[in-house]
Order: C-alpha cells, then structure tokens, then sequence
C-alpha cells in the first residue's frame, strides 16, 4: 500500500481549511484517511499551520511520500528537519557542508564540433585570416530575370 501525505479539504464553500493526512494514495481526496497528523488553515493571517511533527516523521520513515504542499508545510513545522537527521542535533543541511569535498572531475569535451576551415600549417596565423576571407563566395547570386513565353 503506497501511503501519502497529503490534504483533506473541510470548511464550507469558499472558506477552505485543510488536514493534513496520511492516506492510501489510491483513495479519493477527501475519502477515508489512515491518521490525522494536523491542521492547515491558509485563511488566517498568517495561516494556521499545527502539524504533530512525531507522527509525520513516523509515516516519512514508514515511506511515505509527502504532496508538494504537504512537503512545504513539513518543512514550516520543522518536522522535515527532524526527518533528514534522526540521530544528530544537527540539521542535515550543515553536516553535509562540513564534510571534506572531492575534487571535480575535468570538464568534459564538448560534443559540439563546428564546420570551419582550419588554416594551414605552413601559413603564419596573421596571414591565415586574411587567407580565409579573400577567398571568394562559392556561389554565386542567382539573378532574377523573367522567362520569356
């Protein structure tokens, strides 16, 4: 069973609040929820967010997948923070700051090659210019006169 955290729409019409809810993904939006871990109000200034941040971290470490919402207010609540680092006090942010960095590997040769003449060997690069562009147009202007019938 794929478990989700996601919204529950509740309120009346045009007056929106939300739960915030560990669901079977499967199920319909406001349909039958496994656990309500909290409380999102967005009409309040500045909105209501009450998130019990031990079951959510519960549920992310059981699998599940938070909504895009859900993932945003995780992180307001600070339970997100609580989920990337169990074991330290820490943020898993500033751990992974203080670890030493490998070095980057070189840069890779670009895929991209480009069609122009290269100037020859024997002829000295300032000469090799104005070698290339005195050499005339390969074509020549096609004129537009009209056919006789």
């Amino acid at each position: 069973m794929a478990v989700r955290l996601r919204l529950k729409r509740t309120g009346k019409k045009k007056q929106p609040s939300y739960r915030v809810v560990a669901v079977d993904s499967r199920k319909p939006r406001d349909g039958r929820v496994l656990e309500v871990i909290g409380t999102y109000d967005p009409r309040q200034e500045p909105s209501a967010i009450s998130i019990v941040n031990e079951r959510a971290v519960h549920w992310l470490n059981h699998g599940a997948q938070p909504s895009e919402t859900v993932s945003k207010l995780l992180t307001i609540s600070g339970a997100w923070d609580e989920f990337r680092s169990p074991g330290s006090p820490q943020p898993a942010d500033t751990a992974t700051e203080s670890a030493p960095e490998a070095p980057a590997p070189p840069p890779p040769e670009p895929d991209l090659v480009l069609d122009t003449p290269e100037p020859s060997a024997d002829i000295p690069p300032q000469d090799a210019e104005t070698q290339v562009s005195a050499e005339p147009a390969a074509s020549e202007p096609k004129t537009s006169e009209p056919e006789e019938a």
